[in-house]
């Protein structure tokens, strides 16, 4: 009997929508040599050598363009770009020259072609270099002047030679009532018109790099696409009429029609689903590796983690609840759990994460709760320990400062199973951290822990379950995009008791009236911070700094007001930090060190000076660390004018909700997908061919359909496990190929 798996096919739909109806997909009889062998990988298909040459094989491309090439794509530092770099780049637009309606039907700002008779030349005087060369022309309908500027050489009038014919194709502007086109874009003689572009695809370029230039090199590259057996079965590719992968590159890259290229158009939608398919294929693949079985089925007696729940001040939520259901049930199985909490500012993971440690602290295992900061790591240590106190649960928190026979006592404990919880940042895996049997590792801000790094904790022999934490509420596309090799759980309600947050936006002119009333809020007892944008002073930006403002605000509030930033040693920021937790200062001036994990119950002011130069989901974190105590919170806002339509759009949702989900989908809109979780700086995956706003339906089905391509065929045998390698390869998905089990 032969194995089938489900591609999901389904019904075209205007908005990308439709049913799912499954198309049935099955592998051709006999699988090719063996995929994967031990200690050996199937090399990449000779078929795609084409597209992985170096530029400098391609005509016309030098030493100096290759070298442009490279920068403009990045490759890794020492590699050159290669075709495959050029095949990805996407078109922004295109330019329609079609309209050739005769000089008097042309308007003003249009792209036309004409056909133009040469009357004469009009050079400029020798050394008057503002002066255009000016050349005369005509047809059947009307007259037009040729405009180039800094021409030398005699270019042109070997171009444009007086008493011939030229095709001319341009943009129409006037000028003394006069129309005229500056600068043509193409001049082509009568008999050579085959090769004017009459549609023509617009790219992103970089300095030095002309639009020609490149369009030659992408020409040349996509007459190589080879002929490729489709991973998109037969009947998907007729329903919703998708091309060929080659056919698609090239309806994009040389178009015979403006909806060639169309977003929304066949070609397009088929390479969007390909890169969503390859990034998918490669997230399931390492989610296979993770979660491979590991033999330790977790066994709990319920002792500890009751202890845990009495002791708690308040009644967990159903959400929390249900995450620690969730984690129960995968520690319980044989396989390795690799979980992302999703949680809104206050909505208690930290809670959920010491649950799942003390149920493992039952099977008799040992846990480590990891920070990106040591600040968050303390904080975490504080919050953690009453608790764990109360439960009789050892717990120790390892930082890189701790005295020398404190941390030679914690990692004592450790290495003799006498402590079953460390918390610290990154450092808890380094040499000389020995665990007597460490089971869990809880790792704090997902986001800037990717999948390299995942597979990293895999690879180190710590086969220990895996969860993460993320107080980023992250829009389900980017889920799917960054952590599809994970199961989710998303805590959406916030703990009994969390106050709402009032929030008010006000011009930065109204800072007397804010001081003002600051006084009278802190001869009440309140605290609060006040963030801003920068350290110190910028040459560049006008922008009041955190120093600036502390200096200001100590006349007023004097010892009352601290000042915390990054560029602080770990013990000075712990020391203000405590000082202000302590309420022994009122008001604490702070950078952005402050955006994740602090929490100071009684602070419940919160004041963002040039609230428009940060993000939607910075100030959404901001503003949660008020919010924490029984006192009603406030949130102010302060921003200066002028306002582009972007920051009043992100000042306003601010303003009109806290909930951090719908927050989130807001700042998608207004970002796009590549900037929300820092991508760009975490090298997590952005998209070329994909555009998210325009293709987000597109991510849903690949998902479905990647997850079952590897549940009926995880070594991808077979002609059609061959054809879904090959899409790897062709999206360069070289650690998704590694992982990939024999057959």
């Amino acid at each position: 009997m032969r194995e089938t798996f489900d591609l999901a096919g389904r019904s075209p739909s205007p908005q990308g929508g439709g049913k799912r109806t499954p198309v049935r997909f099955s592998p051709t009889s006999k699988p090719s040599t063996p995929c994967r062998t031990p200690g050996r990988i199937v090399p990449r298909p000779s078929t795609l050598d084409p597209l992985f040459r170096s530029l400098h094989s391609l005509k016309g491309v030098g030493p100096h363009l290759s070298a442009l090439l490279t920068r403009f794509f990045g490759a890794p530092d020492g590699q050159e770009a290669i075709a495959l770099d050029v095949l990805m780049h996407m078109p922004s637009g295109v330019v329609d020259r079609r309209k050739m309606v005769g000089v008097a039907n042309t308007w003003m700002g249009g792209t036309v072609t004409l056909k133009l008779h040469v009357d004469r030349h009009i050079v400029p005087p020798r050394g008057r270099k503002g002066i255009p060369h000016r050349v005369l022309a005509h047809d059947e309908t009307g007259d037009i002047q040729l405009i180039f500027f800094r021409s030398e050489g005699g270019w042109i009038e070997k171009a444009l030679p007086v008493g011939e014919e030229r095709y001319v194709s341009g943009q129409i502007g006037f000028f003394n009532g006069e129309k005229q086109i500056t600068h043509p874009d193409y001049i082509v003689e009568p008999d050579k018109f085959a090769t004017l572009p009459l549609v023509e695809p617009v790219y992103p370029l970089t300095q030095g790099l002309s639009s020609k230039a490149l369009t030659k090199v992408v020409r040349q590259v996509v007459e190589t696409v080879p002929e490729l057996d489709d991973w998109i079965p037969q009947a998907t590719r007729d329903r919703f009429k998708w091309p060929s992968f080659r056919e698609a590159m090239g309806k994009v890259h040389m178009p015979q029609e403006p909806e060639d290229g169309d977003l929304m158009g066949p070609a397009r939608q088929r390479l969007a689903y390909d890169e969503y398919l390859a990034g998918q294929l490669t997230l399931q693949l390492v989610r296979s590796q993770l979660v491979a079985a590991r033999g330790v089925s977790r066994a709990f007696t319920g002792e500890i983690t009751s202890r845990i729940e009495a002791a708690l001040p308040f009644s967990m939520t159903d959400g929390q609840r249900q995450a620690v259901a969730d984690i129960r049930e995968d520690l319980a199985s044989s396989n390795r759990m690799s979980r992302l909490l999703q949680g809104d500012v206050g909505a208690g993971k930290t809670v959920v994460a010491l649950m799942a440690m003390a149920a493992l602290a039952e099977s008799g295992a040992q846990s480590t709760l990891m920070a990106p900061t040591e600040l968050l790591a303390a904080q975490h240590f504080r919050t953690l320990k009453p608790l764990a106190d109360a439960a009789g649960l050892g717990i120790v928190l390892l930082t890189g400062k701790m005295p020398a026979a404190e941390r030679r006592a914690a990692l004592a404990g450790l290495a003799s199973g006498a402590t079953s919880i460390a918390v610290g940042t990154h450092a808890l895996f380094q040499s000389g951290v020995e665990f007597a049997d460490l089971g869990l590792t809880v790792v704090d801000e997902q986001h800037r822990f990717g999948v390299h790094q995942r597979l990293a904790l895999s690879e180190k022999g710590r086969h220990t379950d895996l969860l993460v934490m993320t107080a980023t509420p992250i829009p389900r596309t980017l889920v799917l995009t960054h952590f599809g090799d994970m199961a989710v759980s998303i805590l959406r309600e916030k703990p009994a008791g969390r106050q709402p947050i009032d929030t008010a936006v006000l011009p930065i002119s109204e800072y007397g009236r804010v001081v003002s009333r600051l006084q009278a809020r802190i001869a009440e007892g309140a605290q609060a911070f006040w963030v801003c944008p920068l350290v110190e002073e910028s040459e560049h930006l006008s922008v009041v700094s955190a120093e600036d403002r502390f200096a200001e605000l100590k006349k007023v509030f004097g010892d009352q007001v601290a000042l915390i930033h990054g560029k602080l040693g770990a013990a000075a920021k712990q020391e203000i930090m405590t000082r202000f937790a302590r309420n022994e200062t009122k008001i604490l001036v702070a950078t952005t060190v402050i955006e994740v994990g602090v929490d100071v119950p009684n602070a419940s002011i919160m004041i963002i000076e040039h609230a428009e130069r940060f993000g939607l989901a910075q100030l959404h974190q901001l503003r949660g660390r008020v919010g924490r105590g029984s006192n009603r919170s406030a949130c102010l806002l302060l921003y200066k004018d002028p306002l582009s339509e972007t920051a009043r759009a992100r000042l306003d949702t601010i303003k009109s909700t806290e909930d951090g989900f719908v927050i989130a989908e807001r700042d998608l809109e207004l970002r796009g997908q590549g900037d929300i979780l820092g991508t760009r700086q975490s090298g997590m995956p952005g998209y070329r061919l994909a555009v998210p706003d325009a293709h987000r339906h597109l991510l849903d089905w690949a998902h479905d359909d990647a997850k079952a391509a590897l549940a009926g065929n995880p070594g991808l045998t077979g002609q059609d496990g061959e054809a879904l390698r090959t899409l790897l390869y062709l999206f360069r998905k070289d650690t998704a190929i590694q992982l990939i089990r024999a057959g």
